[in-house]
């Protein structure tokens, strides 16, 4: 059976993940670091090439895509925009540190909304929604492969609702100009939704295999716990 691949990537460096604030909804433009990390990333190893291109509107995202593949004609897809901090945008954890709501986001276990942002949970329903569009667009048409510029918080909400092996939110967090490549095989998509995350972007150098499939194995461990506690459940 034909299956279908999407490569998910994240964009290059800002200035404001430089300064480590918090940048969603803000449209900052890739910083002269993060142009020359990609360049150099896309000179050691080259990134998978698809049918058809897919991006957030953002101005970080747009200007990666047009690194990594010039030439192309991405369809801008504005549910793939990062999450909405609202008050927080711009702002570092240090100074956010002294607010009660912080504490408690950055304690994990509690749902926090960023006062004046969205919460994680209509970010996570925008952005499956739309990830579920491509998709389905994708297996009407049999246009057989696909990449996604878009931001860490996009990338880790569809692996985290979609991908194989199970892991949590945070545990597909990824640098920088990398990713992940997913496999889409029909009959398990519309029996479970699901898609195989087979391989990261880009493919790492000989002398970093090592550290790229411990982050591999970090997942299935995750996963490994997960269904562990749910299954003494």
């Amino acid at each position: 059976m034909k299956s279908y691949t999407i490569h998910l990537i994240r964009h290059g460096i800002t200035q404001g993940n430089l300064l480590g604030q918090y940048v969603g909804r803000t449209d900052l433009p890739l910083a002269p670091e993060g142009i020359a990390q990609l360049e150099d990333l896309k000179r050691r190893s080259p990134y998978p090439v698809a049918q058809v291109y897919y991006t957030s509107p953002l101005k970080r995202c747009v200007e990666t895509l047009n690194i990594l593949y010039p030439g192309a004609q991405p369809i801008v897809v504005n549910d793939f925009r990062e999450c909405d901090f609202g008050d927080w945008e711009g702002k570092t954890a240090q100074e956010l540190a002294g607010g009660e709501d912080f504490a408690a986001w950055m304690e994990s276990n509690q749902a926090v909304t960023p006062p004046n942002g969205e919460s994680g949970g209509e970010f996570m329903q925008r952005v499956c929604a739309a990830f579920e569009k491509v998709v389905e667009g994708m297996l009407r048409s049999g246009t057989s492969s696909a990449v996604i510029v878009a931001h860490g918080g996009t990338i880790m909400s569809i692996l985290s609702a979609y991908g194989l092996p199970r892991a949590n939110f945070y545990d597909w967090m990824t640098d920088n100009g990398c990713g992940y490549s997913l496999r889409i095989t029909p009959g398990l998509w519309m029996r479970s939704m699901v898609a195989e995350v087979y391989a990261m972007i880009p493919n790492a150098p000989a002398d970093e295999n090592d550290d790229h499939k411990m982050v591999i194995d970090l997942a299935r461990e995750a996963a490994d716990r997960a269904y562990g506690k749910k299954e003494e459940n």
